[in-house]
């Protein structure tokens, strides 16, 4: 009896470095390839808001037909499911007689529900999970899940001594790709309830896909040799070339975190080797570490209490959270990068950090309210590093002052592009607007005596620029 595989491509949206591929096409006869949308995700709606975003379901979407490009181009196809992943794949191992399904092995909890209803329904198939989400394999960093630190140092230093990234798989030569089997076109947006207004607006800040993701990582290393100045550049807020970018395709898959960290080796060897790309390793293995701590600790970091199970006093005002989500809070460095984000689905470290802290710090909102739009909004959401980093705002990550920030990062020109009711204004008017007579823009939630110090540097510079 002929041996025919499925592979279920989930967030391994690509065919380099991919185990699961690689393994069904040693394993069998012939080969089915498929990707599924569960349709109440994109229905699904919390605090208002819909749980995926048009800007993040249009780079989904980017991504998906990349690969099925990819897999048609060596003779392969790829059935897109509309609805929900059990449906789709016990229709096709009924239609096809496939025997076993090849993918990615889950970490949370509403993933591996996915995958375990998808495994009870159909007993008789044999299944295949294999790990690819991180650059050193969960079995081979020297902590077990439950014991992993608490703090990152804890992780890192010995996980570097002790592990390394495991040889990349390679693309085979040869696909054993079922014939005659046609590709699905990716469902309309319709479906989804997104209108068509929206979904044409939409614009993720990047393309979508594994072919975009390669000339990315060529591009950032040997191409323009960006590399080399990641560690002084990366704290900026607008642009594609202060930082790698890499994240929106680690998030889906479409790039693997060895192939970053195979370049980034070779890079050291034949550019150069310095603070910068030992960081973006390091940052990597920070992913890492956030995965691992997120499958200690499980459904507590979704939870207001956290894992620690701390009480915080939170005021919860839905007209401020709605003010902070779209962008009117009425104070610009917070408002051009939650603009930023609504537009393009994406924002920086610097602007993560300022964004979450004064959600946390100064309006006093559940973080998990906050955590949730992020999920809703990012493409390069990750569900360890979304809710991990939010987590880290919350209860353990010091005060960060947006005056002060905006200042420090000379932020000027950022704003202007993003809050064009400022577009017009002067270094420091952009700043501080709350200052001057300026209309058109929102008047500050409250402006809080801790920043008279930030706010008071700023008129300075004025004062200084006038006298010379």
């Amino acid at each position: 009896m002929a041996k025919r595989g499925l592979v279920w491509f989930k967030n391994d949206l690509r065919l380099h470095d991919n185990e699961a591929l690689v393994t069904a096409n040693l394993d069998c006869d012939e080969l089915f390839f498929c990707y599924c949308i569960e349709k109440n995700d994109f229905k699904a709606e919390v605090y208002g808001f819909k749980r995926y975003d048009v800007v993040r379901f249009k780079f989904i979407e980017q991504c998906v037909l990349d690969l099925r490009n990819s897999l048609e181009a060596l003779g392969g196809h790829l059935i897109i499911g509309s609805v929900s992943a059990s449906q789709t794949i016990s229709t096709l191992i009924n239609k096809y007689g496939i025997t076993d399904v090849y993918a990615e092995e889950e970490y949370a909890s509403y993933e591996l529900n996915l995958v375990d209803e998808v495994v009870k329904a159909l007993p008789n198939i044999k299944f295949h999970f294999f790990w690819g989400n991180t650059l050193y394999h969960k079995d081979d960093i020297p902590f077990e899940i439950a014991k992993i630190p608490l703090t990152s140092k804890a992780y890192r230093i010995p996980a570097a001594k002790e592990s390394a990234p495991r040889d990349i798989f390679q693309l085979p030569t040869v696909f054993k790709c079922a014939k005659k089997i046609k590709s699905d076109s990716f469902p309309p947006y319709k479906t989804y309830g997104y209108k068509k207004q929206a979904y044409e607006l939409a614009a993720p800040l990047v393309q979508g896909g594994e072919t975009a993701a390669l000339k990315r990582l060529e591009y950032y290393t040997f191409g323009a040799e960006l590399l080399t100045g990641y560690r002084w550049s990366r704290n900026k807020s607008d642009g594609l070339d202060y930082s790698s970018k890499f994240s929106p395709y680690l998030a889906l898959g479409c790039i693997s975190p060895r192939l970053i960290y195979q370049k980034v080796q070779e890079y050291e060897s034949k550019v150069k080797k310095n603070q910068s790309t030992w960081w973006l390793i390091f940052e990597m293995v920070w992913r890492d570490y956030f995965t691992f701590k997120a499958m200690r600790f499980g459904n507590a970091i979704f939870r207001t209490k956290g894992y620690k199970n701390k009480t915080i006093a939170w005021e919860n005002d839905p007209v401020k959270f709605k003010k902070w989500c779209a962008g009117e809070t009425g104070i610009p460095f917070i408002d051009a990068h939650m603009r930023q984000l609504n537009q393009t689905g994406f924002m920086s470290n610097r602007g993560r950090v300022n964004c979450a802290s004064y959600f946390v710090h100064d309006l006093k909102i559940d973080w998990t309210w906050g955590a949730a739009y992020f999920e809703s909004k990012l493409i390069d959401y990750d569900v360890s590093s979304n809710w991990m980093n939010w987590h880290m705002q919350a209860f353990e990550i010091w005060y960060t002052n947006p005056v002060h920030q905006s200042n420090k990062y000379n932020a000027q020109n950022f704003i202007r592009k993003w809050v064009t009711e400022l577009s017009d204004r002067n270094d420091i008017e952009v700043l501080v607007p709350w200052d001057f007579d300026i209309d058109g823009y929102s008047k500050p939630i409250e402006i809080y005596k801790k920043w008279s110090r930030a706010i008071n540097l700023i008129h300075a510079k004025k004062a200084k620029k006038v006298s010379e």
